[in-house]
């Protein structure tokens, strides 16, 4: 067994294991890590599997069958708030909830200083995560006990499923990943009687956001790519995106005088029952789309600044474009733009591509 937790394993208390999966944000990372749990849990069906996240996020772990408990961390509120008394009983709250849970081993899929601080408060024996080279913040490789090297040229699943590896974890297909998302039925009824509302028996889900500019297509492409779409495909065009996207959105529809698309909002867990009725889901690197290829929904998925081959879609059928520039995560850059180098045309060519795979022609 590769690391010392395999005494307890190889005298048959796997039934009394206690796992912490650390994962705080966000929607694509959150989707992204859900295979390496749900294989940590296969693998040891009587196991206990806590979830560290972020409150935000926790209706994505809504149902799943691996999880015994969610456990959230408000980090992002706290930091924002830092001098309340309402912060320092929350954080109190939080800690005390952690160190009551005789935790055997703790996994930091995030590597933040943040996330590892959490694995060390957890006070599990140990605590799993990725060595300092492949880290954001180096430092946080200093809260572990087993540091693992990342894989150059892997996808970021493969990634999280290394980290559970070193449990005794084998590593499953790509065709056996497991992505339980939530299905709850009120969110079904709201997204039936939604499509009712807008006759979209049949319809196709434009995502335009990102979480920085150079993530985002440009808003006239999508609006050219809508009056196309309308002249070659019968479909109804719904456009998703957060509060904070709609602007841009409205700025999409201004310049389509489209008939067929529609701002339609949604909670997350709505979405997701959405997605799964979507024919199509054109969009860039950003957790709709991750959401939307959890669920199987047809993608093609337009990348720029972001590594299709790393954080793509998983299906070898979705259709993956990119302006094959030099890969950059940063957030911030001098003279950000949009993303460039991808034409109308290619893109639609991709859609009838991606159609065409779906229906088997």
């Amino acid at each position: 067994m590769p690391t010392s937790l395999g005494w307890l394993l190889a005298a048959g208390h796997c039934l009394e294991m206690h796992f912490l999966a650390i994962r705080l944000s966000s929607i694509g990372d959150i989707v992204h890590t859900l295979p390496a749990v749900a294989a940590l849990g296969e693998t040891f069906p009587g196991a206990e599997i806590d979830w560290a996240i972020e409150p935000r996020y926790a209706a994505l772990l809504e149902g799943n069958p691996y999880l015994r408990r969610v456990l959230t961390f408000d980090t992002l509120g706290w930091r924002r708030r830092l001098a309340s008394a309402v912060t320092v009983e929350e954080v109190a709250r939080s800690m005390v909830e952690l160190r009551e849970l005789p935790f055997d081993a703790a996994i930091d899929f995030q590597g933040l200083v943040k996330s590892a601080l959490i694995a060390r408060l957890s006070r599990a024996r140990e605590r799993i995560g990725f060595s300092e080279y492949g880290l954001r913040e180096p430092l946080a490789a200093a809260f572990y006990t087993e540091r693992i090297p990342l894989r150059e040229g892997v996808h970021v699943v493969e990634e999280s499923l290394a980290l559970v590896e070193r449990l005794g974890v084998e590593r499953p297909a790509r065709e056996r990943w497991r992505f339980p998302l939530p299905q709850r039925a009120e969110d079904e009824g709201f997204i039936e009687q939604q499509l009712s509302r807008l006759q979209a028996q049949e319809f196709m889900i434009i995502n335009p956001g990102g979480g920085w500019m150079a993530k985002r297509w440009a808003p006239e492409n999508y609006a050219a790519l809508i009056q196309r779409l309308e002249r070659e495909l019968p479909w109804k065009i719904l456009i998703t995106g957060s509060p904070g996207e709609e602007p841009l959105i409205e700025e999409i529809l201004s310049r389509a005088h489209s008939s067929r698309a529609v701002l339609f909002r949604s909670t997350l867990t709505q979405f997701i029952a959405l997605a799964r009725r979507a024919r199509l889901f054109i969009g860039g690197d950003t957790g709709p789309l991750h959401l939307a290829a959890a669920v199987g929904t047809p993608l093609v998925a337009i990348y720029g600044p972001t590594d299709p081959a790393r954080n793509g879609p998983c299906s070898a059928a979705d259709i993956a474009l990119s302006n094959l520039g030099p890969i950059d995560h940063t957030r911030r850059g001098a003279n950000q733009s949009y993303l460039p180098g991808i034409s109308v045309d290619r893109v639609l060519e991709a859609i009838h591509q991606r159609c065409a795979r779906a229906h088997g022609t």
